[in-house]
Order: structure tokens, then C-alpha cells, then sequence
């Protein structure tokens, strides 16, 4: 089962426009659209009729008209036309969804429309300081489920095996991770003391020689990340310790959607401590996080089959203790929505179903 009490992301915004726009969002059709004055629309993809999506209908103004029929539903899900048979409209309508544009992105509150309060929408911190730069949001498909991309999330260890080009390096390979619970999540960290600087980094910091290094993985329920990388010159770092003037900052947000159980749309952007308005940083960014994420969804995709198919059920190490308490603590978010909900036991089950187990290979 997904977490429905949340803010997801449900498109990057400049992707809707004043064109019916289909997702799946929590294994739920969705079409998307914008009211003539910008305001963004999600209703149910459906005609309450004969269910033909309301995607392959037509916008008439700030309606949606259904392309079978010609029933009409404005954008609160109220139908305000039946041909032939208008005395029935006002009984007629579709579910819509509080939407809210911020950050570049369109978020889409999948629980009950009341108590949907735009201010618990994930805070993104430095995004007014114009001091910092940013990337353009980016997305992708990926063909696993949702608690696999966190599972990656809150591991660090993966860098120096799968990115060994941009993100990580030898010196990935060997420091222990510490896990440790917050009120909204979970964090996955550690500091590597005295160490090369990954190639991705290296040509943007502004010291030379060795580093020491923390990398900072943050997921918080449900399925929200922000993945912080610090370099500061050798011998400056470590816990506590206040940063050094040329230090390095990346903070890259991760926001994770389920499609259904098997698919997810993965969505992300990068701020950065310095070149605030280079539109060439910009591009290496984006050019460089799209490579590496990449690389991560051929894995994923793979791990996702891999565990599906699996004749041997799957181990666990001690570098996947942040990821299984961040599923334990899903699982509880589910079950309690589920006991609130007396109808949520004829929705489908989209946790995996070859879960990794408890037990720990130490």
C-alpha cells in the first residue's frame, strides 16, 4: 500500500500547460491541466460515465469536456453539462486533487482534500538566497518500486561501485555509515577524512589537494530526499567542526512518486554554494546528476527483477540499516491509514512483495 497523507510531486510545472495531461500517481489515472488564468487542475482521469479517460477529451475554456459523450466538469470535479440531460449534472462529478505549484514543480495532496495544507510541502532550504544556484528540475522513469529509489537513498556505500566516475571513488568503498532516526525520517551519514576528491566535484571546488568529505543522506516519509555532499580542505572537516570558508556545497533533492508498484517517476534538482547565475555550471550539473542517475536506474531496474524472480530470498548487510527502518516505519504509516480507512482493504498491495527480510549478514 502507498502513504496517501502526503504531497507528491505530481509533473515538473513547466510540463502542464493548457493541454489534458495524463499520469499515474499512487497507481491512480490523473489528468492534469491549467485554468486559463495558470492555476493548475488534477481530476480523476475518468468520465463517471463509461470511464473513458478525460485526458483523450478536450479543454473548452476552463472545463474539461469528455470526448465520448460531451459531459462537462469544471475544475473542482463538478459536472456542469450532460447533453440532452442537464437536470442531472448537479449530481454528477469527479474527484479533484489540491495541487500547488513551488520549486518548479507541480505537488499533488493524494489524501483527503481538507486536510491538505500546502505548508507541510517539503521545505527547500537556500532557495531564496541568492548567494546559492540551482539547476533546472529534472525526471525520469524508473522501473522499480518506490522503496527500492529510498533504499538507494540511504546508501551511501553505492557511490564507489556505481558512480565511480562521478560521485564516488575508492575512498567510498571502506568507511563505515552511521543510521540514525529523525521525527520525519531517516539520515545515512559519514565523514571521509583526508580523501581524493570524487571526479564530479573536483573541478567546481576551490581548493586543491586532498579533502575531507561528508556525505549526508537524508530521506524523510514518504518519499522525500535531500542528499548533501560537503568538501572542505583536509584536516578542516569532521563532526562538529565549523565549515572552512572554501567549502563545497551540494544539496540535491530527490522526490520520488510511485506510478504503481512496479514504476516510480523520480524527480530532482541541485543547489549549490557558489555561481549562483552560470548558466554553464548549470548545464555541467544537470548533464553530470542526469548521467549518474541514470546509472542508478539501470540498477534499480535490474535490482527491482532481480528480487522479483528471486529463487533465494535476499540478504541483508549493516550498511542496510538505514533503509530498514525507513520501511519499518513506512509499514506503520500504511497500517495506520489503513485501520482509519475501512474501505483501504480492497486497494491493492504495492509494498514489493519479496521484501528484503530483517535479518542482517554482519
Amino acid at each position: 500500500m502507498f502513504v496517501e497523507k502526503a504531497w507528491y510531486v505530481a509533473a515538473i510545472s513547466s510540463e502542464i500547460g493548457r493541454t489534458l495531461t495524463p499520469v499515474r500517481i499512487l497507481d491512480r489515472p490523473i489528468v492534469l491541466y491549467r485554468r486559463e488564468d495558470g492555476s493548475p487542475v488534477a481530476l480523476d482521469d475518468a468520465c463517471p460515465h463509461r470511464k473513458l479517460p478525460l485526458s483523450m477529451g478536450r479543454l473548452q475554456g476552463d472545463v474539461v469536456e469528455c470526448g465520448y459523450h460531451g459531459l462537462r466538469f469544471d475544475g473542482s470535479g463538478q459536472c456542469v453539462r450532460v447533453p440532452a440531460t442537464p437536470q442531472v449534472a448537479e449530481r454528477i462529478g469527479v474527484r479533484s486533487w489540491p495541487v500547488v505549484d513551488r520549486y518548479g514543480l507541480l505537488w499533488i495532496w493524494t489524501g483527503d482534500a481538507a486536510e491538505a495544507d500546502p505548508a507541510e510541502i517539503f521545505a527547500v532550504e537556500h532557495w531564496d538566497d541568492a548567494s546559492w544556484g540551482r539547476t533546472a528540475p529534472g525526471s525520469m522513469a524508473v522501473d522499480c518500486n518506490w522503496l527500492y529509489i529510498t533504499d538507494n537513498l540511504l546508501d551511501p556505500s553505492h557511490v564507489a561501485w556505481v558512480h565511480q566516475t562521478s560521485f564516488g571513488n575508492a575512498a567510498c568503498e571502506e568507511v563505515p555509515v552511521r543510521a540514525r532516526p529523525t521525527e520525519d525520517g531517516i539520515i545515512v551519514s559519514r565523514w571521509m577524512m583526508d580523501v581524493e576528491v570524487a571526479p564530479f566535484y573536483a573541478p567546481f571546488t576551490k581548493f586543491t589537494g586532498n579533502a575531507d568529505r561528508e556525505q549526508h543522506y537524508e530521506v524523510r516519509f514518504p518519499a522525500h530526499a535531500i542528499i548533501k555532499a560537503i568538501f572542505v580542505p583536509a584536516g578542516s572537516g569532521g563532526p562538529g567542526e565549523p565549515l572552512h570558508p572554501d567549502a563545497f556545497l551540494m544539496d540535491s533533492y530527490n522526490f520520488m512518486t510511485p506510478i504503481d508498484g512496479q514504476r516510480t517517476r523520480y524527480f530532482w534538482f541541485q543547489m549549490r554554494n557558489f555561481a549562483p547565475d552560470d548558466t554553464a555550471v548549470d548545464a555541467s550539473f544537470a548533464a553530470a546528476v542526469k548521467f549518474a542517475f541514470e546509472e542508478d536506474r539501470v540498477i534499480l531496474g535490474a535490482v527491482q527483477h532481480g528480487i522479483d524472480t528471486a529463487i533465494v530470498p535476499p540478504i541483508n548487510l549493516p550498511i542496510d540499516a538505514g533503509p530498514l527502518r525507513f520501511r519499518r516505519r513506512i509499514a506503520e504509516l500504511v497500517a495506520a491509514e489503513a485501520a482509519a480507512r475501512p474501505e483501504a482493504a480492497a486497494r491493492p498491495t504495492t509494498l514489493p512483495s519479496k521484501q528484503p527480510t530483517e535479518d542482517f549478514v554482519a
